[in-house]
């Protein structure tokens, strides 16, 4: 039974090592030691603060193999992108154009360049080590960001915003970035996501301000706009389940898609409710949930759960993962959607 929970100030090292493993196109790990203690310590006090305001800050998550004590995966949830350095993504727009001449009636589409200030929450970092894949552990990781979303709303923007994986070889090689940012950068695709992370200054003195007609690319270039890495091909599909949708914005390094959902859509979030532990048992019978304490400090669980009258009944060791005991409130989430109701033909 893995604990998803918040990273700890003296996990550092551990998320450090963790982090180095993860593959290339994972924007949001492409950081220095430095800037991964700067992330941990505004996590921390994230987590602990009162203020119900989205301002920017990180929520780091960390995925816990209890057996070992060890660090085995991790996600994030940034409460708020843009602000003092932008966020940038291309817009796909399209344009109808016609010519009483030729009789010709074209659709031109073009990747423009947006600078947003006052963005969205998004939701990203995830990373999970591949012995550990399985057995709803990716789940947790993923879903149990929403959980801490429904328990503080308030701290969120009202759209979430997910940028998924575009297509990048395992040896750092992406055709979206070859076609378009290696043309004005003249640098690697994994160095130029190294320093986005840094400072986004380099974007906005090098990147064409222009639109990029894509009949200007070549097919195969065209194939990878808004396609995903064989390995997030999951997370894609998980979010789409929970209401999330791509829409016409890429990332401008990769092209990968950008999902977007209203916040009080997402179905993970409708579906999180409070209830109360009222009975610790040897084992139960039941669906798995993921089942949540919230205070002191975020834990999560994948674990059978008893529904009650008055509240629910868990196993003694999820109680003791949680570190919960009778009477605590706690929060649970259906593991899925539900699915849609049918109706008998006439």
């Amino acid at each position: 039974m893995s604990i998803l929970r918040s990273v700890r100030l003296d996990e550092l090292d551990q998320l450090w090592d963790l982090i180095g493993q993860a593959s290339h196109g994972l924007t949001t790990l492409m950081i220095n030691q430095q800037q991964l203690l700067e992330r941990v310590e505004m996590s921390d006090f994230a987590f602990r603060r009162s203020t119900e305001k989205p301002s920017g800050e990180p929520y780091v998550f960390v995925l816990e193999d209890p057996a070992t004590g060890k660090l085995v995966g991790t996600s994030c949830i940034f409460s708020k992108i843009g602000g003092y350095e932008p966020f940038y993504a291309y817009q796909l727009v399209t344009d109808r154009r016609h010519s009483d001449v030729l009789k010709v009636t074209r659709q031109v589409t073009a990747l423009h360049l947006r600078k947003i200030h006052d963005g969205p929450t998004e939701i990203g970092s995830l990373f999970l080590l591949p012995e550990f894949r399985g057995q709803g552990r990716g789940r947790l990781l993923s879903l149990g960001r929403f959980a801490f979303m429904a328990c503080h709303p308030q701290r969120f923007s009202d759209e979430v915003i997910a940028e998924i994986r575009g297509v990048v070889t395992d040896q750092g090689e992406c055709p979206f970035w070859e076609a378009i940012g290696r043309h004005f950068f003249d640098i690697d695709f994994p160095e130029a996501n190294s320093l986005s992370t840094i400072s986004k200054r380099f974007i906005e003195d090098l990147m064409p301000q222009y639109p990029i007609y894509l009949d200007l690319l070549s097919p195969q270039v065209r194939e990878v706009i808004g396609q995903v890495h064989p390995d997030s091909q999951p997370a894609r599909k998980m979010l789409e389940a929970e209401g999330f949708t791509y829409r016409d914005m890429v990332d401008i390094f990769d092209g990968g898609p950008a999902l977007h959902c209203p916040r009080t859509a997402v179905d993970a979030i409708r579906r999180c409710r409070p209830v109360m532990l009222r009975e610790l048992t040897e084992s139960v019978d039941g669906p798995n949930m993921i089942c949540v304490r919230q205070q002191p400090g975020f834990r999560a669980v994948v674990t059978p759960v008893r529904l009650l009258d008055d509240g629910i009944a868990l196993s003694s060791l999820a109680g003791l993962m949680l570190k919960a005991r009778l009477g605590d409130p706690l929060w649970i989430m259906p593991l899925r959607p539900e699915p849609p109701e049918t109706t008998e033909p006439g």
